[in-house]
């Protein structure tokens, strides 16, 4: 090899570096400090507990109702066209905010400002989202043998926004609401221009039949999930996860609950709790990366669907909280692993013309366990939330060993 010639696999490595990762971070950072500056903003705002509450909801639904849109209009346009539209978009709506409460500080226009923004950046940070996640797919596709490495690090860089977007937010905030939405402004801006970097992902024929603006939701949600059932490794794993789900959000929604009334700790610890699980999955993504390379993927997602049900069930014996702190972050570092395996074989089986109608549907039956697990922490007496957590892990390891047990000789899990 002469001096002056790179090798394929570096150029590889630097051009997904400059196409794929450096827009997804940035992107990752902006969505995660909309996701949870947003209701922070609307709490320092309205200084009002149900206008919070009402903005949560207000970012969730349009965002759950959007996927179906989102999945769709990716197919049809492709990736880095909707990525670049909808972080523009955002960036415009979180500047025209930013100069509303600047003039209008308090009152019904500032009232008013925050919910159309938790309404509007939730939406659009879920088209961003699918079609981020739609390139790094095409990405893994690419990659051939080593999409599980792409898919590591696009999953460590969600981690990582996850961990310093809610505390850039929080510290901006105490500078004033136009400074955190100037910020996620600029954020925007950059993420939109990078994506214009984005490889364009395969689009539908243009001889396919448009689907009508009633319709088109619906029929990119039927789209993927009749490609959910063509695939049954993917419909078996997405199944085992569904279940795996419920528990997870049972522990997310009754952890205020269960570390502040039943281990006598502080909200601060309660936030303490996540912040360790996702340092912990961080590290369990990395090192899934280097055992999927030498074992395979079924191999390392049987042993975290284990590592999981097994910390699950155990948690909800925790004697303390910091038992508890451990375990907690123990399943979450196993769940990371597991999404690392969901992902590639995510990019390896779905057809390239339906990844995102297809990517849409798997998120929305992967999500539909959390709101009924918000429903068992409103219905559960507080001292028999550790009966609902064993009652949800056991799920939880039944619909994992079935899973795998299933997806055990399947070539799509193999080397």
């Amino acid at each position: 090899m002469s001096g002056g010639t790179t090798p394929r696999h570096a150029r590889h490595t630097a051009g997904v570096l400059r196409s794929i990762y450096l827009p997804r971070s940035v992107e990752a950072l902006a969505s995660a400090m909309s996701t949870y500056g947003v209701p922070l903003l609307v709490l320092a705002t309205t200084r009002s507990a149900a206008l919070t509450g009402a903005a949560f909801a207000l970012e969730w639904v349009p965002r759950l109702a959007a996927f179906g849109w989102a999945g769709a209009i990716v197919d049809r346009r492709g990736a880095s066209v909707v990525f670049f539209l909808a972080s523009l978009s955002r960036a415009l709506l979180v500047a025209v905010g930013g100069v509303l409460l600047f003039l209008y500080p308090a009152g019904t226009v500032a009232n008013v400002t925050v919910m159309v923004l938790a309404a509007s950046t939730g939406a659009l940070t879920e088209f961003s989202y699918i079609a981020a996640e739609t390139a790094g797919a095409a990405a893994g596709r690419r990659a051939g043998a080593r999409a599980h490495r792409v898919q590591a690090v696009l999953l460590g860089v969600d981690q990582i926004a996850n961990l310093a977007g809610p505390a850039l937010a929080a510290v901006l905030l105490l500078a004033g609401p136009p400074h955190m939405l100037a910020v996620i402004t600029g954020l925007s801006l950059i993420a939109a221009l990078l994506a214009l970097r984005t490889p364009p992902s395969p689009v539908a024929p243009a001889r396919a039949p448009k689907t009508t603006t009633s319709g088109g939701a619906s029929a990119g949600l039927r789209t993927g999930w009749r490609t959910i059932r063509s695939l049954p490794a993917l419909g078996w794993l997405v199944t085992g996860l569904t279940l795996s789900n419920l528990a997870t959000g049972f522990l997310q929604a009754a952890g205020p609950v269960i570390v502040v009334n039943h281990y006598g700790q502080s909200t601060t610890a309660v936030g303490l709790v996540w912040s360790a699980a996702a340092a912990t999955t961080l590290l369990s993504v990395t090192l899934c990366r280097f055992a999927i390379d030498r074992l395979g993927l079924w191999p390392v997602g049987a042993a975290c669907a284990a590592i999981a049900s097994l910390a699950c069930l155990a948690a909800a014996q925790a004697p303390d909280y910091l038992s508890y702190l451990v375990l907690v972050a123990i399943l979450l570092a196993a769940e990371g692993g597991l999404a690392v395996v969901l992902r590639t074989l995510r990019s390896r089986l779905i057809p390239p013309d339906r990844f995102g109608s297809t990517l849409s549907a798997t998120i929305l039956i992967l999500l539909l366990p959390f709101p009924l697990a918000g429903v068992l922490t409103a219905l559960t007496p507080p001292d028999a939330l550790g009966h609902v957590i064993t009652a949800c892990a056991v799920l939880q390891a039944l619909g994992l060993f079935l899973a795998f047990a299933r997806l055990r000789t399947d070539p799509a899990l193999r080397p």
